[in-house]
């Protein structure tokens, strides 16, 4: 059975503000002034690894400073976001096209579950999957593996990732799928096709028709 897995920031949810106000709100407790709208680069890979590449953070120091992150995010910034126009109809579409759907995001599974809660989507997805707040699984890779381990699927021409970043295209490649990438998120379709997306597309209507003509 063929399943589509989504990634959610920048693909399901426009979660900028959300993101970058609490990366603002976690750098400022490091006497780091940053204004939000420059933050965007948070929004995709782990939040360590961001805070080690983009600010030079020793990774304990990076630690820390993502539960300065989640002290907001858990009881604001995790709302502070929209649904891109016609997901929920797209989700409806593949689902009665006959494919499983799942979500796979580097966001911890708990924010994962709440949001599509939030939402009232979470009906449509037959796996939920994120990265755990230990780190062992945070890597975009890791959370395409465990979500194929939960979906007990290995054939990879059964699945296709949708996503909006280099990282999704890559964290595809490296789990052995392909990924479909679209620019209405926070990368450009120029990155997605250089990072090797097997497509790149305009907007979630675009991508149920993908799914209903392709795959």
């Amino acid at each position: 059975m063929k399943t589509v897995l989504f990634d959610l920031d920048g693909t399901l949810v426009n979660s900028k503000e959300g993101i970058t106000k609490c990366a603002q709100y976690a750098l400022r407790a490091f006497g780091i002034e940053e204004k939000a709208e420059n933050l965007e680069f948070f929004i995709g890979p782990p939040l360590e690894q961001t805070f080690m590449e983009h600010y030079g953070f020793s990774a304990e120091r990076a630690a820390l400073a993502a539960g300065k992150y989640r002290e907001r995010y858990r009881p604001v910034g995790i709302y502070e976001c929209e649904l891109y126009p016609d997901v929920e109809e797209t989700l409806r579409r593949i689902s009665n096209h006959g494919c499983r759907i799942a979500l796979a995001s580097s966001k911890p599974e708990v924010f994962c579950e709440k949001l599509m809660e939030y939402f009232h989507l979470k009906s449509y997805f037959d796996v939920i999957a994120g990265a755990t707040m230990d780190g062992k699984i945070a890597s975009k890779a890791s959370v395409l593996r465990e979500s194929m381990r939960r979906l007990g699927q290995c054939d990879a021409k059964s699945l296709l990732l949708i996503g909006d970043t280099r990282f999704d295209v890559l964290g595809a490649k490296e789990a052995g799928i392909d990924c479909v990438g679209v620019t209405y998120g926070f990368g450009s379709g120029e990155e997605l096709l250089w990072s090797g997306a097997a497509a790149v597309l305009g907007s979630m209507r675009e991508v149920g028709d993908y799914i209903v003509e392709r795959f």
